[in-house]
């Protein structure tokens, strides 16, 4: 597929970086920009060559969700008003379970103001790394939405209902140190210093044993619904899968010979 709305390029480190191009709508969603994202991240999905994935956005923003203009969801007065459900069923649920089941880690670099799904498609991602110039929104119930792109499922779990709630009710704007600081993201960086700061990490993930970070994720996943012993469980499970892989040997290796591991994901 030929890319309009999006950037998509893999470097040799096994980094692949995908950024929201649409600066002059701040990178906000359209159908044409949905389908980009899902073959991008299908074809991630069948590249082994990738060790991780680097989300972000064009210009001076990071997405500033739906646009309204979009046809599909574009309301004309007289008419009957557009099914937001299908376009939630059809676009955004299969986005966020795409980013859920990718099969490398994930990190949303957020250079800018992330409101709406934008801010959902973020906090979507494994890691969020914002600039200290960005900001969060959540601004759904100012034209009388809820939050969606399983918003009202990630916030209330990073910070507490009272917060997520107020973030929601209220829709102002929470500013990327704020953030950080209520543990809705991993770190805020100063802005000149957000680039650098983006690719040290993301080289560094992928040099580390893929496959260990997925599993990692998919059990804290689980932890959320599990009970105790349903997560002793499948945490044998999955130390039974990672005992036996490539990565493990080579950690342990690496470790009894005091040298830097080689992690291949295996």
């Amino acid at each position: 597929m030929a890319y309009q709305h999006i950037l998509f390029e893999v470097s040799d480190s096994g980094v692949a970086r995908l950024t929201l191009n649409r600066p002059d709508k701040m990178n906000s969603f359209n159908a044409a920009m949905h389908a980009e994202l899902r073959d991008a991240l299908d074809s991630i999905q069948t590249n082994p060559a990738v060790r991780v994935l680097v989300l972000t956005g064009a210009g001076r923003g990071f997405c500033a969700g739906q646009d309204l203009a979009d046809a599909e969801v574009r309301f004309v007065p007289g008419e009957t008003p557009p099914d937001l459900g299908d376009v939630v069923e059809r676009h955004y649920k299969p986005l966020v379970m795409r980013l859920a089941h990718l099969r490398v880690p994930t990190v949303a670099a957020v250079n800018g103001v992330a409101a709406g799904a934008g801010a959902s498609l973020a906090l979507a991602c494994d890691m969020v790394i914002a600039s200290q110039a960005a900001s969060f929104m959540l601004p759904f119930a100012k034209i009388g939405l809820i939050p969606d792109t399983a918003c009202s499922w990630l916030v209330p779990q990073r910070i507490g209902q009272a917060r997520a709630l107020g973030l929601a009710m209220m829709g102002n704007k929470l500013p990327a140190a704020k953030a950080a600081e209520w543990g809705l993201i991993w770190e805020a960086v100063a802005e000149e210093a957000f680039a650098e700061h983006v690719q040290k990490l993301a080289e560094q993930l992928a040099a580390m044993p893929t496959k260990a970070l997925v599993r990692t994720r998919q059990a804290m996943q689980a932890a959320q619904t599990n009970t105790l012993e349903q997560q002793l469980t499948l945490e044998g499970m999955l130390m039974r899968e990672m005992g036996r892989s490539s990565d493990y040997v080579e950690g342990v290796a690496a470790f009894l010979e005091k040298r830097t591991p080689r992690f291949t994901g295996a």
